[in-house]
């Protein structure tokens, strides 16, 4: 906390010596004045105007402060700097001209728009007779946080706020916490690459007079196999249609029908019409949307192709402290390290743990892994979700040339819509497995369509929708119709080649109804999160719900962690850096090998998931793909460090690789430790539900962790003052 001293000059600056400055971007003249906290240096301007006599407090526009002189100490001890000076605020530059501050460097602050000076908002536009303490708290460590932006570099950044994902969730969340204070979104590619941006079905939720929550939430406790948090389902239920319209007003357009009203569809487990749809584009609108809105919003900056490396964390009194992030920009190829008072985890799942996934190529389970390694509790890992209906290239008529980065989805509405499944020999199977057909949920269609390829001896079903009305298929599904047009298939003529891929982690980082988790300013929203919504299996359209409701309600113990949290400057130093390999560190040809290397590795690391971590499991198999995981990860890192690594250096492939190996892992360890079948997880050895088994996988920190490279935080975890 700043100084009594100095705060009291804030409430009457005509405790203190001013100059009169004229600023370009204001009418009127003001008085300056120069405030320097003397514990850590942090500085402020304080305009004052003449003829109102109110005060504006900005935060430390254009310079920082070097060090004390002998005349500047003197003023300094007693709690505040008044300086005599003379200087002009250049607002179109960017800088400030100065004289007589002989202990002030000058440079552009990177977190301040200075041509916006005349129309921000004040950080303390009250008289200060009638300043309460609770603004006073609020607004100076807002404005602390904002100041710490004038000591950033290009390796090293300071927000109230980091968030890690570019997601519904990721972006959500930061346009309700920048009204509170700075912000970083970090994301790993393009902002729009997320699995937002694949999601086609819609947004499920309650907009229709004869629908109701009690339906949604029986719907979701059914497909969930009795293990979702009542609690959970009920306030996302709840709450999800005016997450909904907060997303119309941001403008985010959906369908409508002839009516007028949204459009709403249905999909496999639902009893009721409720899927808030934009054709089959929905993830790609609301994407736009919540992009524009970022685009536009002043307090939050975009990191786009920042790999995250690992939390920045520390032990104080027993409980684990989460102060940011640390992260490779790939454009520059240095180590960027984010120090935040809050930071949220929005970074998706780990379908590339699976050969064949929806998930785009971001999706290597680089937060949970990071969570894992920070001592993050993790709950459900082995319910992974297949979508039954991934396009097949293998049935197109004309294959593609090039082997997709992830599987072309096809949506669970084309079923919900009236789409019928067959075998290759024109059979229609789902009656033969579930009363629903195929409007079964969807770990029953998967479960069905893996065990009607293993029968007929094929590798891909068939999905038909052509029997409905050509402009209702084309007007519903225009993407995947565009899609398959282009390998000459004609959905309205022609059923569509489909296969089971990977699609979405169920489990994940255990948190709490506000989104939080045991790791203290650490917040969790999204696939990335394991809130108990989704319990043994996802209901469709769920997803991009639960991240929408949960993005909510972790704002408001964020902004609350943010005001008493302390993320000075001098700790962005107390954690070692990681460092970038070089050929001249590794030796001629060393680098190239370990990508190689990496590469092959993670093939056959996903050639062991599909095999004995697939859509139907066993103990035998479960108990050789962890012997296997663990061979592989060991050979790996030896490669690794026998040409030169250290596990201090930091790549792209490399990290990817070590964050898959930690959440396949964290997978079979689940798998094994659940004996009965249930949802997702299914086991020839207890082919059953048990009653006595219907509570979550829970994997707590370990006393002793791990001794791999992909189990350990490459920081070594500090105590806390």
């Amino acid at each position: 906390m700043i100084g009594s001293p100095l705060l009291a000059a804030w409430s009457d600056p005509s405790q203190s010596e001013t100059c009169s400055v004229s600023l370009p971007c204001c009418s009127s003249e003001f008085l300056l004045l120069l405030l320097v906290d003397p514990r850590d240096y942090t500085c402020f301007w304080c305009f004052r105007s003449v003829k109102s006599k109110d005060l504006d407090w900005f935060p430390c526009v254009g310079f920082v402060f070097a060090g004390p002189t002998k005349v500047g100490m003197a003023n300094l001890t007693s709690g505040f700097a008044s300086l005599r000076c003379a200087g002009a605020m250049h607002a179109d530059k960017g800088h400030m001209q100065a004289s007589g501050l002989p202990f002030l460097s000058f440079r552009r602050c990177a977190q301040l728009d200075i041509s916006r000076l005349g129309s921000m908002p004040r950080f303390m536009g009250a008289r200060s007779a009638t300043v309460s303490q609770q603004h006073v708290r609020h607004r100076v460590s807002a404005i602390r946080a904002s100041t710490l932006s004038c000591f950033q570099d290009d390796t090293t950044k300071f927000f109230d706020f980091v968030v890690i994902g570019s997601g519904v969730a990721g972006l959500r969340y930061a346009l309700e916490v920048s009204k509170h204070g700075s912000v970083a979104i970090i994301t790993k590619a393009e902002p729009h690459e997320s699995n937002t941006n694949y999601a086609q079905g819609g947004v499920s939720a309650v907009l229709c007079p004869s629908d109701s929550v009690e339906s949604h939430m029986k719907d979701t406790i059914v497909a969930g196999a009795y293990l979702c948090d009542e609690e959970t389902v009920r306030i996302v239920c709840t709450e999800g249609p005016e997450r909904v319209k907060e997303l119309i007003a941001m403008g985010a357009s959906f369908d409508h029908g002839e009516d007028g009203r949204l459009h709403l569809a249905r999909e496999g487990g639902h009893s009721h019409n409720r899927i808030v749809h934009s054709a089959d584009m929905t993830g790609r609108e609301i994407e736009r949307a919540l992009l524009q809105a970022v685009d536009n919003d002043d307090n939050i900056s975009l990191f786009g192709h920042h790999f995250a490396i690992d939390l920045l964390t520390c032990q104080k009194n027993g409980e684990i402290h989460c102060y940011g992030v640390d992260s490779i920009d790939i454009e520059t190829q240095k180590v960027v390290r984010f120090i935040s008072k809050v930071t949220l985890l929005a970074s998706g799942g780990a379908g590339h743990i699976y050969p064949t996934t929806t998930n785009p190529p971001v999706a290597t389970g680089d937060g949970i892994a990071m969570c894992h390694r920070a001592q993050a509790v993790i709950s459900n890992m082995e319910f992974v979700q297949f979508h039954p209906t991934a396009l097949s290239d293998e049935g197109l008529p004309i294959k593609p040339t090039t082997k997709r980065e992830n599987a072309f989805l096809i949506t669970e509405a084309v079923r919900g819509d009236g789409g019928i499944l067959y075998n290759q020999s024109m059979e229609r199977f789902m009656p033969l497995y579930d009363d629903r057909a195929e409007l079964a949920p969807r770990d029953v269609v998967a479960r069905s369509i893996d065990d009607q390829l293993k029968k007929c001896g094929e590798n891909y079903v068939l999905l038909d929708i052509s029997h409905k009305p050509r402009d209702e298929v084309l007007t519903h599904f225009p993407n995947i119709a565009a899609e398959c047009l282009r390998y000459g298939l004609d959905i309205t003529r022609q059923p569509i080649p489909v296969v089971p891929a990977a699609h979405y982690m169920c489990g994940g980082v255990r948190a709490g109804l506000q989104g939080e988790t045991n790791v203290k300013g650490l917040y969790v929203a999204g696939e990335v999160a394991c809130t108990g919504l989704h319990g043994a299996n996802r209901l469709a359209s769920n997803s991009l719900l639960e991240a929408l409701v949960f993005a909510r309600r972790a704002v408001q113990p964020s902004i609350d962690h943010m005001v008493d949290a302390d993320a000075g400057a001098s700790l962005a130093a107390r954690w070692a850096r990681p460092t970038l390999p070089s050929p001249s560190a590794l030796g001629g040809g060393a680098l190239s090998d370990i990508v190689g290397r990496t590469r092959q590795t993670r093939t056959e690391l996903q050639a062991v998931m599909w095999e004995c971590v697939g859509i139907v499991r066993s103990t035998g198999r479960l108990k050789q793909a962890e012997w296997k995981i663990g061979d592989l990860e060991a050979e790996w890192e030896g490669f690794l460090f026998r040409r030169g690594w250290t596990p201090t250096m930091v790549g792209i492939e490399a990290c990817e690789m070590r964050n898959l190996f930690c959440c396949a892992k964290l997978v079979v360890k689940s798998a094994l430790a659940r004996r009965e079948s249930r949802g997702l997880h299914f086991t020839e050895d207890f082919p059953y539900l048990e009653e006595s088994r219907r509570k979550p996988t829970v994997i707590f920190p370990a006393a002793v962790q791990e001794l791999t490279w992909s189990s350990k935080p490459l920081q070594r975890q500090l105590q806390c003052k």
